[in-house]
C-alpha cells in the first residue's frame, strides 16, 4: 500500500497530474525545490523534505535528501523485523513511492561552449542515491523515472486500493539501474574526454 512519495523530477512532464491523481488516493507527498513549487501551483500540497528531515537544504541544493530519514524510508525491509526496530527507534516513516528524473546532465554537455563548471553542475547526486536505495528495495518501494510508467502505476494502484505488483516494482527497478548505468557512463566519457584534451 503506498501511503507516503518523494518527487523530485528535472523533466516536469506530467508530473502534476500524476501527483493529484496520488494525492486523491490519499498519499503523502514529499518534494524538493521546483519539483514543489509546480505541485504546489497545481494545487497539489507538499510537505518539503527539509520540513520532513528537519534539515535544511545546504550548499544551493547540493544536500537535500542525502538524510537518514529518506535513505532509511527507502532501504527499510518491511518484511525484517530489525529494520522495522531500527526505523522505530529512529523515528523514520517509510516512503513507499519514488519518483525522480536525473539533473539533464546529457542536454547541458550538447550545449555549445558548455562551461566545465556547469557539466560539473550538473552531475545528479542525490537522484541516483535515492533511485539505487529504491531499486534495491523494490520489493517494498516504487521507483519510477520514466514519465511513460505514470499511467501503468496509477492504474495499478486504482484496481488494486493503493498497491502495484510485484512484477511492476521489479521491472521499474531494472529500468531504473538502466538509466543509472547510462547516467554515469555519459558522465564518464565527458570526464574522459576532458582528460584527453588536458594530456
Amino acid at each position: 500500500m503506498i501511503r507516503r512519495a518523494v518527487i523530485s523530477v528535472s523533466d516536469k512532464t506530467g508530473i502534476v497530474d500524476f501527483a493529484k491523481e496520488l494525492a486523491a488516493m490519499g498519499v503523502e507527498i514529499l518534494s524538493t525545490g521546483g519539483t514543489a513549487k509546480s505541485m504546489r501551483e497545481g494545487g497539489v500540497a507538499v510537505v518539503e523534505v527539509s520540513d520532513y528531515t528537519g534539515f535544511p537544504e545546504m550548499m544551493d541544493g547540493r544536500v537535500k535528501t542525502l538524510h537518514p530519514r529518506i535513505h532509511g524510508g527507502l532501504l527499510c525491509r518491511r518484511s525484517n523485523p530489525k529494520d522495522m526496530e531500527d526505523c522505530a527507534k529512529q523515528g523514520i516513516g517509510m516512503i513507499d513511492m519514488l519518483v525522480v528524473n536525473l539533473y539533464p546532465f546529457e542536454a547541458t554537455i550538447a550545449k555549445p561552449n558548455v562551461s566545465f563548471d556547469e557539466a560539473i553542475e550538473n552531475i545528479d547526486i542525490g537522484g541516483p542515491a535515492m533511485l539505487r536505495a529504491a531499486s534495491k528495495n523494490f520489493q517494498d518501494v516504487v521507483v519510477v523515472t520514466d514519465p511513460a510508467d505514470y499511467a501503468v502505476v496509477l492504474a495499478e494502484m486504482k484496481a488494486s486500493g493503493g498497491s502495484v505488483s510485484r512484477a511492476t516494482k521489479l521491472r521499474l527497478a531494472q529500468k531504473v539501474f538502466a538509466h543509472t548505468g547510462r547516467y554515469d557512463t555519459m558522465i564518464a566519457g565527458y570526464l574522459a574526454k576532458i582528460v584527453e584534451q588536458n594530456a
